[in-house]
């Protein structure tokens, strides 16, 4: 089977993450999220990967290139405006002649793909929608099945009082080519609001795939915090098995130097030619990109710090993010005695005053 890949939005809910980085290229564990999304694929056989782009394609393909370092072969489709979910993988019509996975580009998740073939080719619906639990579905857009598991209606953001279950669209589907039928040429147009529903209306059948299994989407800068948190302290693994990430553990990449009188506390992940000082404190679950340095004195607990950025003598970063451009090989620089808090963004290229102090709900990006 061949799979298409959604990675074309602008992923504004994670500003300032993607000022300058499309969502795909984000680091999860200093790796693009997109890698892990073509291991995952790859772990099931799926080898022809189509990638529908949009915004900021070239970091994409610089790095992915045809896809033979990672085992399998990519096509590079590039929309010239959004297209929505729809419009995007009717771009790639022509390339899809059998049946086909479709998946959003900013979900990693453990869902059993072979699980999901098998009940797609049992019933032969139109379509097979892969559903998880969450424990607020008023965020998201549920999806009632009947007794056989076949989709009954979609009910998009309910209120609490309209809640009649907590499962939602995983974001990843498999589609019959007749499908892209429906949908019309260079429009805007959404599965979810527009192809779903209507083939309910005409009686079309379209099942459900529940799973349990790890799911997360890094729509926010909350969520991306919390995923690294979650492979760091072992949630998720079976997504990330090709890797052999996900366990409690000290990782640290060649070239960095480590003080003998600093502290690392596990999980962490130390990127290469990174500089720890004398006093230093990593305390995990915590990620530092290449060639970050942290000064003497200075604590980092539960943060995910992008490359080349510097933390200063004494600063506290906790359970927050520091990024940094994917452009260019510039970080940011946290000064002496400051303290960022939970949840705080450090945009890319910013620089700070010494003794500033940042609490949740803001963020400071360079002018």
């Amino acid at each position: 089977m061949k799979a298409v890949i959604l990675v074309g939005g602008k992923g504004t809910r994670l500003y300032p993450i993607t000022c300058d980085t499309p969502k795909a290229m984000v680091p999860i564990l200093n790796k693009p999220f997109l890698e892990y999304q073509i291991r995952y694929l790859k772990k099931y056989g799926v080898e022809d990967i189509i990638l529908a782009m949009g915004y900021l394609p070239e970091p994409i393909q610089n790095y992915f290139g045809d896809g033979s370092e990672f085992g399998v072969h990519i096509v590079y489709l590039v929309e010239e405006r959004p297209m929505g979910t729809a419009g995007a993988v009717k771009n790639a019509e022509t390339l899809l002649d059998e049946p086909f996975f479709a998946l959003n580009g900013d979900v990693l998740t453990g869902i059993d793909l072979a699980g999901m073939v098998k009940r797609h080719r049992e019933i032969r619906p139109r379509a097979t929608i892969a559903l998880t639990p969450v424990e607020d579905p008023t965020i998201y857009g549920v999806v009632e099945t009947d007794a056989n598991g076949m989709v009954k209606r979609f009910v998009e953001k309910p209120s609490s009082q309209e809640v009649t279950t907590n499962m939602i669209n995983a974001g990843i589907y498999i589609l019959e080519p007749e499908i892209l039928t429906r949908i019309p040429k260079s429009t805007f147009f959404m599965f979810e609001h527009d192809i779903f529903p209507s083939l309910l209306e005409e009686d079309e059948p379209i099942s459900s795939y529940p799973s349990d299994a790890y799911w997360i989407d890094i729509g926010t800068p909350e969520k991306y915090l919390r995923l690294h948190h979650d492979l760091l302290l072992g949630e998720g693994q079976s997504s990330l098995y090709s890797q052999g990430e996900g366990s409690r553990h000290i990782r640290i990449e060649s070239g960095s130097k480590i003080h003998p009188e600093a502290r690392i506390e596990e999980p962490v992940l130390i990127g290469r030619d990174c500089i720890i000082a004398k006093g230093a404190c990593v305390k995990g679950p915590a990620v530092l990109g290449v060639r970050c340095e942290v000064a003497e004195g200075a604590v980092v607990e539960g943060a995910v710090i992008w490359h080349d950025s510097k933390v200063g003598k004494a600063a506290l970063l906790k359970n927050c993010i520091v990024a940094s451009s994917s452009c260019i090989e510039d970080g940011c620089y946290i000064p002496s005695g400051c303290v960022v808090g939970d949840n705080v963004v450090i945009g890319e290229g910013s620089r700070l005053a010494p003794q500033t102090r940042i609490w949740p709900d803001n963020y400071f990006k360079a002018a």
